[in-house]
């Protein structure tokens, strides 16, 4: 049961990323720029996006394996 929630956690995580990689950069790197710098590099985007990604495979995963015979 676990895996499934967590599962569910790391979809809901990825397809954020996926959708939303600005307000990511608002959360864990805006304040670490005083100022300057309003706006992520696009290789940040990318990157954001390809975690989301992963996040995703790993958390259909996560799902999938309660339900896999022993």
């Amino acid at each position: 049961m676990l895996y499934f929630i967590a599962g569910l956690a790391l979809i809901a995580l990825g397809v954020a990323m996926l959708v939303k990689p600005r307000l990511f950069f608002e959360l864990t790197e805006s304040w670490k720029h005083d100022g300057g710098v309003d706006e992520p590099s696009k290789m940040w985007l990318y990157s954001t996006r390809f975690g989301g990604v992963m996040c995703v495979l790993a958390g259909i995963g996560g799902v999938i394996v309660p339900f896999l015979p022993q």
